[in-house]
């Protein structure tokens, strides 16, 4: 991670667009203040977005704005976060989740071509650094055509990789101990609880860490925090899936190609969820979007029969 916030620091200096890949909840947004942090553009805004967060039919309106009366309720006119991050950096997080259509009209303003807001007559040039973050394959979205590979190339003109908490577990006791720091400066560890979280793998990274340490500090009644204080989840044998699914890995012997050991994983916790698509894509490890897009691909009556069982 040091080597990685180097790296971080090299290359804000330079106005190259940054991709940041990595697992949910590693840091990657982080990195991507860090880049703005040590750019020359640190003093100018910083404006980031979920493209998963935005609902499709409002992705525009949200990065390019709109004039008044655009659309039925636009009662006056808009800047976009492209407007909003003007000298400064915008970071698009989950770019995997942007529509083809978006990804067109982003590619566009990222080779410099003016654009105009919903509505507008008037064209608007930015000048903008864009850092982006994903937790899915790009190289195999771009392969199976959905994602476009010149946008792909465009936004990876540097790529920074963030590794797992599983793969720098010598972060694991200062994070947690920064962590319960921060949230009660009069607690501690024992020695067991500590060898109980360098042992657990960490799905959820940092982040599923940071929650652990948390509710243990605010549940505890002493001064001290053991191995029964700390609420882990069971560990389970899994395979991240290059969408950032996690799939359960088959036993030996076991035929079930890739793609059904997705299907079947997921209508399995959709059934488990009773159909809560939120709760069933919180637990799966991708955002809602991609799940409405599976199960679209899968049909209703295959969703149906999941619940059946």
């Amino acid at each position: 991670m040091l080597q990685l916030i180097d790296l971080a620091e090299r290359i804000a200096q330079s106005n190259a667009a940054v991709l940041i890949t990595g697992e949910s909840g590693s840091g990657k947004e982080l990195i991507a203040r860090a880049v703005h942090h040590y750019s020359l553009r640190c003093s100018k805004p910083w404006v980031d977005v979920s493209c998963a967060a935005l609902p499709e039919h409002l992705v525009e309106s949200e990065l390019f704005g709109y004039e008044k009366g655009a659309f039925s309720g636009a009662d006056s006119p808009k800047p976009g976060l492209f407007e909003l991050a003007h000298h400064g950096t915008l970071f698009l997080d989950e770019i995997g989740e942007l529509e083809p259509r978006m990804q067109v009209k982003l590619l566009r303003v990222l080779d410099g071509v003016a654009y105009y807001r919903l509505g507008g007559t008037r064209k608007v040039t930015v000048d903008v650094r864009i850092v982006a973050a994903t937790n899915q394959d790009l190289e195999q979205m771009v392969e199976t055509g959905s994602f476009r590979g010149d946008l792909y190339h465009r936004l990876g003109q540097i790529c920074l990789r963030v590794p797992p908490l599983r793969e720098r577990t010598e972060d694991i006791v200062p994070l947690a101990e920064h962590f319960l720091k921060q949230t009660n400066s009069r607690l501690y560890f024992t020695g067991e609880a500590l060898q109980v979280l360098q042992g657990h793998r960490w799905p959820g990274n940092v982040r599923e860490l940071r929650n652990v340490v948390t509710k243990a500090a605010v549940l505890a009644r002493e001064t001290e925090i053991g191995a029964g204080d700390l609420q882990i989840a069971p560990q389970r044998t899994a395979a991240p899936a290059t969408n950032g699914t996690v799939l359960t890995v088959p036993s030996a012997g076991s035929s079930e190609n890739l793609d059904g050991m997705e299907k079947s994983t997921i209508l399995r916790v959709l059934a488990q969820t009773n159909g809560h698509q939120q709760k069933a894509a919180e637990l799966l490890g991708i955002s809602r979007r991609t799940l409405s897009r599976k199960l679209k691909l899968y049909g209703r009556e295959a969703v149906r029969q999941s619940y059946a069982s």
